[in-house]
């Protein structure tokens, strides 16, 4: 295996990077670092073409006299038999436009899943995740560890209780007040009852006007003109009789 791979980045800020075993953890792509641990030590999913192998091992960095870096990394499938082991060597240049090159070289074995796929597509796959490790170690600084989780709900303080008088009740007006009334009286009855039951106050239906006195004269009215229908049929045949 042989890959180079360019930052904008100087080659200073990539060795005190490889310096810090934190943040080169950081710098794999999609590593899940498991809790308490050495830094290295996790999961890591891989994607090949269509397929994705999630592998569980670790991965060490070791600077060397002559200024290269030994990367040594051992992992198994986590869900299979399968293993993989790799032996790299970095070399970093410095370039004339303030970047930096960086030199990958070194051998990887692998067997089960992985070597049953194409030649080609694993290449592809470990080309692509060195070009983002070296990006991703190039934007590590001392002080780019992630941000700490939000305090949880039990931690946060509680504010004491204010010791200001409590404020005063104004009275509610007529119509409030006798809407506040009536639900009063309708705490405590069933809902039948309160179904059922005729609105009291201000929203009181109102009663229809009386009619008896109309009714009654028109009792009344019916009689009378029949009598006076009666009686000028009996004066008329009266008259004509004593024509």
């Amino acid at each position: 295996m042989e890959h180079q791979v360019y930052v904008p980045a100087p080659a200073s800020r990539l060795r005190a990077a490889l310096a810090d075993p934190a943040r080169v953890a950081r710098a794999v792509p999609g590593l899940q670092q498991d809790p308490g641990a050495e830094p290295g030590t996790g999961r890591l999913k891989v994607r090949i073409g269509s397929h994705s192998i999630t592998y569980r091992g670790s991965l060490r960095v070791t600077a060397r006299a002559d200024g290269s870096y030994a990367v040594d990394g051992d992992a198994g499938e986590a869900r299979g038999t399968g293993t993989v082991k790799l032996a790299l060597t970095l070399r970093l240049a410095a370039t004339d436009e303030g970047g930096s090159t960086v030199t990958v070289t070194g051998t990887a074995s692998a067997d089960g899943r992985l070597a049953e796929l194409p030649a080609d597509a694993v290449e592809s796959a470990a080309t692509r995740l060195l070009n983002r490790f070296v990006e991703a170690l190039s934007e590590e600084t001392p002080g780019s560890a992630p941000d700490e989780p939000p305090p949880s709900v039990f931690e946060t303080e509680v504010p004491p209780p204010s010791l200001a008088p409590a404020p005063v009740e104004e009275p509610l007006p007529e119509i409030f007040a006798e809407a506040a009334h009536a639900r009063r009286t309708m705490i405590g009855r069933s809902a039948e009852e309160v179904d059922h039951a005729p609105p009291r106050g201000r929203y009181a239906p109102v009663p229809a006007p009386q009619t008896v006195a109309a009714t009654s004269a028109l009792r009344w009215a019916a009689p009378a003109a029949a009598l006076a229908l009666a009686s000028a049929i009996v004066v008329t045949r009266a008259l004509r009789r004593r024509r």
